[in-house]
């Protein structure tokens, strides 16, 4: 596989990762999450432990992809316990960011031009993937204010057909669409 398309690939996996791989917010019992971070920390050392077989940039490489490999799951550890959209947002600039770490070691073996492009190019793939971030979030953002203009409007749409009313008639009117819609 070429690296262009191999940097790719990663990104693309990436990028489902975290829009469908983290479940958000699962409550987790405080002794689970303690537990997961242990277990996240047991297993960087035990890849850190696996590089030490290797020399040069193999090694480099290795023990780069063991830290992306850590600090991901941290980042969908603290997602999985908030579930909050800037946990998610974050999650995505980690997932970057280590991605493009390891593409840029890897460049480390190639040399001149070859590893200019090649650095560049990852640089390019980390750009891209947070911009997608970045506009996940902003495309979140407006969905929830559209949805809440949307309920206004049609609150005001429904108490405008109660005003036709009188009495206990209205009355009920108005209650049920404070509730229908939200208002208090």
């Amino acid at each position: 596989m070429n690296k262009p398309l191999m940097l790719k690939t990663v990104f693309v996996a990436g990028v489902l990762a975290m829009c469908g791989g983290v479940r958000a917010a699962d409550n987790l019992p405080s002794a689970e999450y303690k537990a997961m971070k242990e277990r996240i920390s047991a297993d960087y050392k035990a890849d850190k432990a696996a590089c030490n077989s290797l020399a040069g940039n193999a090694k480099d490489v290795c023990e780069e992809e063991a830290e992306a490999k850590e600090k991901v799951a941290k980042a969908e550890l603290e997602y999985r316990k908030s579930g909050k959209p800037a946990d998610a947002e974050k999650l995505a600039m980690v997932k970057a960011e280590t991605a493009y770490e390891v593409a840029k070691e890897r460049c480390d073996d190639k040399a001149g031009n070859e590893k200019d492009v090649c650095v560049k190019e990852a640089k390019a793939a980390e750009t891209r993937a947070k911009a997608d971030a970045k506009a996940a979030r902003k495309t979140g953002e407006a969905r929830k204010d559209a949805a809440e203009d949307k309920r206004e409007a049609n609150y005001e749409a429904a108490a405008e057909k109660c005003d036709a009313m009188s009495g206990d008639a209205k009355s009920q009117c108005v209650a049920s669409a404070k509730a229908r819609f939200g208002k208090s």
